[in-house]
């Protein structure tokens, strides 16, 4: 079997879409926009759809569809299970609508090693990081070790898991107070603890180690620098993939509830060009070095007029519009 060529070398003409809702209408839109400007090489959207969406807009403009039955199905020892986080039927729905590629959005399957493998294993193109990627970006302490092999700064942190109270004290004054807890794997705000002083360290590592253990069902924790007053800024990247990525642009993420972000922001009015140049250029050269040792992107945070890079967390998104890339933040 000759081996299979990388996403760069791949084309496809059948494009299956793993999501719903706003986020297929971007790619149906998206699509529509590319085949405007290759008439003769259209590209085919198929909407992967439960029994109650049979109606919806995203079904309507899709190029074809296909039912994946009810919402949900629920096993005989009770565990439900939706229709867009059914691998087995997500499979049957690409071999039967003929599907040479894959598009999962965001959410759903969108991060989940095993359907990018399962999507490479059907020789399809999963557009996305690949499993091995996207299982590497779940551990934020080996991300913080390749940036800072890599050369780019990052804020004073405990350089490895933090296993007990003793080590947590000791990691606690070199590091200075206050300072963040946060949990390796998972994301979205969960596992994470401010400290403020010493007093309030070993509350603070067992309660986000349990609910790390809870959320992500691994409660290894780390410690770093809390950078206060700070702005969250996100970099747009796209890469081919081959080792050259390209910083399409930043967004400012800095409004936020329960370390959930609420509004984005398109440019950051925090950032000078210069500062905004230099933030895309890190954030490229340090993509650039993911794609050669598979690892992804960075986070960097500004305090209050000095321009301060630290690495943050890693997180593989996918470009909402333009298909595949990540994010950083």
């Amino acid at each position: 079997m000759p081996p299979v060529p990388s996403v760069t070398q791949r084309t496809f003409r059948r494009l299956a879409v793993v999501n719903r809702g706003e986020p297929a209408m971007r790619l149906i839109h998206a699509v529509r926009e590319l085949n405007s400007e290759r008439p003769d090489d259209p590209i085919k959207v198929i909407a992967l759809h439960t029994e109650p969406e049979r109606s919806a807009m995203f079904v309507r403009h899709a190029d074809e569809a296909y039912d994946l039955g009810p919402t949900a199905t629920v096993d005989a020892d009770g565990k439900r299970t939706g229709a867009y986080l059914n691998y087995e039927g997500l499979k049957q729905a690409l071999i039967a609508t003929q599907a040479d590629a894959v598009w999962p959005g965001w959410g759903f399957v969108a991060e989940h090693p095993a359907f990018a493998d399962l999507v490479e294993e059907l020789g399809l193109v999963f557009v996305g990081p690949s499993g091995d990627v996207m299982r590497a970006l779940g551990d934020k302490i080996q991300s913080k070790l390749m940036a800072e092999k890599a050369g780019v700064p990052v804020a004073p942190w405990s350089n490895g898991p933090v296993e007990t109270i003793e080590e947590a004290r000791e990691h606690a004054e070199r590091i200075g107070f206050p300072l963040m807890i946060k949990a390796a794997a998972g994301g979205g705000g969960r596992g994470i603890r401010r400290v403020n002083d010493m007093d309030g360290l070993e509350h603070a590592l067992t309660t986000s180690r349990r609910e790390a253990v809870d959320a992500f069902g691994d409660g290894t924790v780390f410690m770093e620098a809390m950078v206060g007053n700070a702005h969250h800024i996100e970099v747009q990247l796209i890469a081919d993939g081959q080792g050259t990525a390209w910083a399409a642009g930043v967004r400012d993420c800095s409004c936020q509830r329960r370390h959930q972000k609420v509004i984005e922001e398109s440019a950051s009015t925090a950032l000078t060009p210069a500062q905004e140049d230099e933030i895309k250029s890190l954030s490229a050269t340090l993509e650039s070095a993911r794609q050669r040792g598979n690892k992804k992107l960075m986070g960097i945070s500004r305090k209050r007029l000095e321009l301060a890079l630290h690495l943050r967390e890693m997180y593989q998104r996918l470009l909402k519009r333009e298909g595949a890339g990540s994010q950083v933040g």
